[in-house]
C-alpha cells in the first residue's frame, strides 16, 4: 500500500462546548484572564506611544458590576482594535495577538512586558456568561468603533457603536449558573486574588443604588484592587527593613513577624524577581504547603510551587515572579522546562547564600532563630548537594553546656589530652532521653556531647558520616556507648561479680542473657561516677531501629538490646548486696533490683507527668524500708 497523508479535521462547533467547559478547572478564572488583556492592551498602547513619541493617559482598568442587569463590564483604555482587528484575534480561535505584537516589537528593538500567550483567555469568558459583547475603539487615528456580539457559539455578529474613548468594553451577560459573580464583594476577592499585584491601577464598580440611614439613595459605589508596584519589583538598596516586615504582614496578616528574608532578582539567564521569608514556626497551625505565591508579569498564577522550591525550602513564604516559568494554557500548573530546575537551583542558592551570611556576621541571630530554620537546614543537607556543599560546616548543636557548635567548632574544643582517644568521633546524646549523671560525667572530664532531636538527626548523622566535615570524617557515638571507652575504670572485684550475679538473677529470671528480649547486664566502675546504673546501647543496633521507625515499621519491628551497666561503688548498690547476703529480706532485694532498673530507664527516656508522683512515692517508701533494714 502506497504512502498517504492527511490532516486531522477539527470541528469549531464542536470544540467550543469544550473549551468553555474545560479550558479551566476554576471558573473564577475568567476575571484573571479578561483584566489580563486589559493590561496587555495598555502595555500596547505604551509601547506604541513610546515608539511614535505619543503622549497617551495613564493605564486605568474598571469592572463594573451590575446584579440588577445581570452583567459585569471590564473597560479598559488601552489600544483598542478596529473591527478588522477584533475579527483577526477574537474570532479566530487560539489567534494569539499578544505573540504577534511581541513579536514585532522584537524587530522594533523595544521590549513589551506582554502577559497573553495562548490567544484562549477571552473564551473564559463563555464559562459563566451566556452572551458575550466586545465593544472597542482603536487608538489609530480615524478609526471607527466597533461591536462584536457572540452567544456562546460559533456564530457572531458585528454592529455600531456608540463608544467615542479609546479602549475596549467587555460585557458578560452571566448565566443562571453563575449569578454568584454578580456580587460585588465575590468579585473583589477573585481580583485581589490573582490581580493584586497587577502594573495598572484596577477598580471595581458596584452599580446598585442603595438607600443610606437618611432614606437617600447612593450609589455607584468604587474599590480599589491592587497595588500597581510590588515590593519585589523595586530597587533592594531603597528598601528598609519596615518596608519588608510591612509587605510580610500585607500577605500573612495572623503570623508573627519573619525571622528574615531574601530578595530574589535576576535577568540571566532567566528571569526571576521575588521576596522569600523565613517564618517563625508556630507549632500550633497546621502546617501548610501553599505558602508562596507564584506570579507571572505580576498576575497570580498559583501557589503550588513544589517544581520551583524543593521541599526542604517548603516551610519559605513570600512571592516569586518570573516570565519563564512555562505554564499551561490555564495557567494553572507547570510544564516540563528546564529553566525550572535553573530558578529551582538558583533559590537554594540564595537562601544558603543569605543563611552562610547571617552565620558570618550575626551569629547570635544566627542561632537564636535556629529552633525554627534548623529542622530545614539539616533536611536540605540531606537532600540537596549544592546547598550541602555551602551549608554543612554551619550546621551547629547545642551541647551539654547548652552553647550552639558546629561540627568543626566541637573537635577544636576538645581537650588535647583526650583528642586522641576520641578520634574521630563525634559524642552526642537523644534530647530528653540521656543519663544526666553520664552527661555530666563527661562534663567534668572536659568532653562536651552533642543535643540530638529522634526525627532529623538521625538521617543527617548518617548523611554526615559519608562526607568530610571540616576536611576530615566523623562518626557520630553515644554517650552512654562510649563512656566506659573515655573515662578511667577502676578493677572489678569479687564483690562487684557477686553484684552482677544478683542483677542477673532478678532481672533475667529464667531467661538466658542472650535471649533477644533479654536485657543484658555489666559490671562499670568508673572513676567519679555517682549514677547507680545505665542503659547501654549497641550504637549500629539504635541507628537500625531509627531507621525502623522513620519508615512507619515502630520499635517492635526492630527490637534493640539494651545492657544495664551497674556501678558497684554507689551505695544503694552496696546495700542492696548487704541485704542479699543476709538472706532475710529478698522480696525487699527484688524491688531494689528492678528500682534501680527503673531509674535508669527514667534517666535515659524519662518520666510522664502523670507517673512522676507515683514514682516518687513509692521511691521513698522504699529507701524509708532498705534504711531501717540496713540499720537494723
Amino acid at each position: 500500500m502506497s504512502e498517504r497523508k492527511g490532516t486531522i479535521s477539527v470541528q469549531t462547533g464542536d470544540i467550543f462546548p469544550i473549551i468553555k467547559k474545560w479550558l479551566y478547572s476554576e471558573h473564577d478564572i475568567f476575571l484573571r484572564e479578561l483584566v489580563s488583556n486589559s493590561t496587555d492592551a495598555i502595555t500596547k498602547r505604551a509601547t506604541l506611544g513610546r515608539t511614535e513619541n505619543v503622549e497617551i493617559p495613564t493605564g486605568d482598568i474598571k469592572v463594573k458590576v451590575d446584579k440588577e442587569a445581570g452583567t459585569i463590564v471590564i473597560s479598559d483604555n488601552g489600544v483598542g482594535m478596529t473591527e478588522e482587528e477584533v475579527e483577526k484575534y477574537i474570532a479566530q480561535l487560539a489567534f494569539s495577538g499578544a505573540e504577534e505584537f511581541v513579536n514585532k516589537m522584537k524587530d522594533a528593538g523595544e521590549k513589551a512586558d506582554i502577559i497573553g500567550k495562548f490567544g484562549l483567555g477571552f473564551y473564559s469568558a463563555f464559562m459563566v456568561a451566556d452572551k458575550v459583547e466586545v465593544e472597542s475603539l482603536s487608538w489609530k487615528e480615524g478609526s471607527k468603533a466597533t461591536k462584536w456580539s457572540c452567544e456562546g457559539d460559533v456564530d457572531y455578529t458585528f454592529s455600531e457603536s456608540t463608544k467615542s474613548e479609546v479602549g475596549t468594553d467587555i460585557t458578560l451577560h452571566i448565566n443562571e449558573e453563575s449569578k454568584e459573580f454578580l456580587g460585588v464583594f465575590k468579585v473583589l476577592d477573585i481580583l485581589r486574588k490573582y490581580c493584586d499585584f497587577m502594573p495598572y491601577q484596577i477598580e471595581v464598580v458596584d452599580c446598585e443604588i442603595r438607600k443610606n440611614d437618611k432614606g437617600e439613595e447612593e450609589g455607584p459605589k468604587s474599590y480599589t484592587v491592587n497595588e500597581t508596584e510590588p515590593l519585589w519589583r523595586k530597587d533592594p538598596k531603597e528598601l528598609k527593613d519596615q518596608d519588608y516586615l510591612d509587605f510580610y504582614k500585607k500577605l500573612y496578616p495572623m503570623d508573627q513577624e519573619p525571622l528574615f528574608w531574601l530578595h530574589l532578582k535576576v535577568d540571566h539567564p532567566f528571569t526571576l524577581e521575588g521576596i522569600l521569608y523565613f517564618p517563625k514556626i508556630n507549632p500550633k497551625m497546621p502546617f501548610n504547603e501553599k505558602n508562596i505565591r507564584l506570579y507571572s508579569k505580576q498576575v497570580f498564577v498559583s501557589d503550588n510551587v513544589k517544581n520551583i522550591i524543593p521541599e526542604f525550602l517548603s516551610l519559605l513564604k513570600g512571592t516569586i515572579d518570573s516570565t519563564d516559568i512555562p505554564l499551561n494554557v490555564s495557567r494553572s500548573s507547570l510544564q516540563g522546562d528546564p529553566n525550572v530546575k535553573k530558578i529551582s537551583n538558583y533559590v537554594v542558592k540564595k537562601v544558603a547564600e543569605a543563611l552562610k551570611k547571617l552565620f558570618n556576621t550575626d551569629r547570635e541571630k544566627y542561632e537564636k532563630i535556629w529552633a525554627d530554620t534548623g529542622l530545614f537546614v539539616k533536611y536540605g543537607c540531606v537532600s540537596d548537594t549544592k546547598f550541602d556543599e555551602l551549608m554543612r560546616e554551619r550546621i551547629i548543636f547545642k551541647n551539654t553546656d547548652d552553647k550552639y557548635v558546629t561540627l568543626p567548632e566541637y573537635k577544636e574544643g576538645l581537650p588535647e589530652s583526650l583528642k586522641e582517644k576520641v578520634g574521630d568521633k563525634v559524642l552526642y546524646f537523644e534530647k530528653d532521653k540521656a543519663d544526666h549523671a553520664v552527661k555530666n560525667q563527661l562534663k567534668e572530664a572536659g568532653l562536651f556531647a552533642l543535643e540530638m532531636d529522634e526525627y532529623i538527626d538521625p538521617h543527617f548523622m548518617q548523611h554526615a558520616e559519608m562526607k568530610e566535615v571540616g576536611e576530615q570524617k566523623i562518626q557520630f557515638a553515644s554517650i552512654d556507648s562510649e563512656i566506659a571507652n573515655l573515662i578511667e575504670s577502676e578493677n572489678t572485684t569479687d564483690e562487684d561479680i557477686k553484684v552482677q550475679d544478683l542483677f542477673k538473677k532478678v532481672l533475667l529470671g529464667d531467661k538466658k542473657e542472650e535471649d533477644p528480649d533479654a536485657i543484658g547486664v555489666e559490671i562499670q566502675k568508673l572513676k567519679g561516677a555517682t549514677t547507680p546504673a545505665y542503659y547501654k546501647v549497641d550504637e549500629q543496633m539504635k541507628r537500625f531501629q531509627k531507621m525502623a521507625q522513620s519508615m512507619g515499621q515502630g520499635e517492635t519491628a526492630f527490637p534493640v538490646k539494651r545492657t544495664l551497666v551497674i556501678n558497684p561503688n554507689n551505695p544503694l548498690i552496696q546495700n542492696a548486696l548487704k541485704l542479699h547476703e543476709k538472706g532475710d529480706q529478698n522480696e525487699l532485694v527484688e524491688r531494689l533490683v528492678h528500682y534501680v532498673g527503673d531509674l535508669a530507664s527514667i534517666s535515659s527516656e524519662g518520666l510522664k507527668n502523670e507517673d512522676k508522683e507515683v514514682f516518687v512515692e513509692r521511691s521513698q517508701q522504699l529507701i524509708q524500708e532498705l534504711t531501717s533494714q540496713v540499720n537494723a
